[in-house]
């Protein structure tokens, strides 16, 4: 793996990245300062739509989840790609932010998230391996069930 780049690795995936999604509000999707790219939180977009709406512990499934975050990350590193141009340009993917709209009760965020934190280490290997930090909240924008942010260090 360490021969590859994340492009190949995404190839190797079967992951062609889409066209990042264009901000909803008055933000950007990624700004770099210094050594630091930030990238806002992505929804589970898939051509364009939401692939699930709805809650945990309520109408959406774990393992539909999981999927929606593995989505999610996919759309964090669009804008990587975009805001850097090549994402071997990413020395270590430092923190990764999970959103999980959901009921009081659900307790199982660490799973969900973990759909966008192996996808990271899948494409950015060692460098891929972050600190995270997932919270449940009662409602994300457009009634997604997933949002993903993160923090990169780049060269």
């Amino acid at each position: 793996m360490p021969d590859t780049t994340p492009e190949q690795r995404l190839k190797q995936l079967g992951i062609i990245l889409p066209t990042p999604a264009a901000p909803v509000a008055n933000y950007v999707g990624a700004v770099i300062s210094g050594s630091s790219l930030v990238v806002s939180g992505q929804l589970p977009l898939v051509d364009g739509k939401l692939l699930t709406t709805g809650k945990l512990g309520d109408t959406v499934p774990v393992e539909l989840a999981v999927e929606a975050a593995r989505y999610s990350m996919i759309n964090v590193i669009a804008q990587v790609k975009a805001a850097l141009g090549d994402l071997s340009r990413v020395k270590r993917v430092v923190r990764l932010g999970g959103f999980i709209a959901c009921t009081p009760d659900f307790t199982q965020h660490a799973s969900v998230m973990n759909g966008a934190s192996d996808l990271a280490v899948a494409v950015f290997g060692d460098a891929g391996r972050h600190a995270r930090s997932t919270v449940g909240v009662p409602s994300l924008p457009l009634d997604s069930a997933v949002e993903v942010e993160g923090l990169f260090e780049i060269g």
